[in-house]
């Protein structure tokens, strides 16, 4: 699949804008569990920016940051969310900046809150983009309270079957997800669930590969970088897996067949188109045994630390992150999105 049909492998355009005179905003931090993330994912891309030469400025998500966006001071030109979990892709901080009048990178906010919500994307994906994604059921903590915490597990493990995954409908970096293989660990992985969140997403454990696709919009080409694996020795992706360098083996692009991994990158671009997502996405799927690309999110603001997917798989690629980062500011800035649109 042919991406890069106006950029090098640099993934350099020509630049139109004075960088040293352009201030890019990043904001990250913020409340939610993964303000670490968030905060270790701003500062890398920020430290790239200012690589190639942009003015950076750092923001965190607090009392102070509305009076900072629109003081003629320190007004930035252009703002780069990178906050990770609640407000940060829940489409709150999109809807603050668009009301601000200021051009952003990211999707909309609209579009932010459908892929948010695993179950609501789940079924935009199966239904409009017709991919195929897990079954799975959606229950609130409330409804263990009132039906009785085992009968209802039981009928999950009758219904559903094992393995199964259990995750918070909302939410990142694989916090207070499960992998369930015995019924007798249902009852702790669910209370594991909902510490982040009242509602859970129970979902039959697809046996596979896990590969990860992004993609990127740059002056109106997209950009699919190659899938990537996740070998993990436990068989679990998770917070650990993800942010401590360790056993976990990434393989870009993924040790499947040249048609699996087109087929892969093309259900990545059906998702984010789907979804009506812009400028940065990334997609999660564990291929099955058949060679189908089974859909389980797709994230708005995928973590750009060092040992995140998105930027291994560019450098993987053959992309200079800098240079890279910097097409992605340039394309948002010559479309004029300072004016919101309805």
């Amino acid at each position: 699949m042919d991406t890069t049909t106006d950029a090098d492998k640099t993934g350099a355009y020509p630049a139109t804008h004075d960088r040293s005179d352009t201030t890019v905003l990043i904001v990250c931090g913020g409340l939610s569990h993964e303000r670490d993330v968030s905060l270790s994912s701003g500062h890398r891309v920020g430290g790239f920016l200012e690589e190639a030469g942009w003015k950076v400025a750092f923001h965190d998500m607090d009392g102070d940051l509305l009076s900072y966006l629109s003081s003629s001071a320190t007004r930035p030109d252009i703002v780069w969310p990178l906050l990770h979990g609640a407000n940060g892709e829940d489409g709150s901080i999109r809807d603050i900046l668009e009301m601000e009048g200021l051009p952003y990178i990211g999707s909309r906010a609209k579009a932010s809150r459908t892929a948010w919500s695993k179950p609501i994307a789940k079924n935009v994906v199966r239904k409009l983009g017709g991919l195929s994604t897990p079954h799975s059921v959606t229950l609130p903590e409330s409804m263990f309270r009132e039906l009785g915490a085992t009968k209802v597990i039981d009928l999950l493990v009758h219904s559903l079957g094992l393995p199964l995954f259990v995750k918070p409908t909302m939410g990142g970096s694989a916090l207070g997800c499960t992998f369930v293989s015995d019924a007798d660990k249902l009852p702790e992985a669910m209370v594991t669930c909902f510490a982040y969140g009242d509602v859970a997403l129970v979902e039959q454990a697809v046996q596979g590969t896990e590969v990860s696709v992004s993609v990127l919009e740059v002056n109106g080409d997209l950009i699919v970088l190659p899938p990537l694996e996740i070998d993990t020795p436990n068989g679990t992706y998770d917070y650990d897996a993800r942010y401590t360098p360790g056993p976990t083996d990434f393989y870009v692009p993924a040790r499947l067949s040249a048609d699996i991994l087109e087929a892969t990158e093309t259900a990545a671009l059906t998702a984010h188109k789907t979804l009506s997502l812009r400028d940065i996405s990334r997609t999660d799927f564990i291929v099955d045994h058949d060679g189908v690309p089974q859909f389980l999110e797709s994230n708005v603001t995928p973590g750009m630390t060092d040992t995140s997917l998105l930027p291994q798989a560019a450098i993987a690629a053959g992309y200079q992150l800098s240079s890279l980062y910097s097409s992605l500011v340039e394309s948002v800035l010559g479309q004029n999105r300072a004016v919101p649109h309805k």
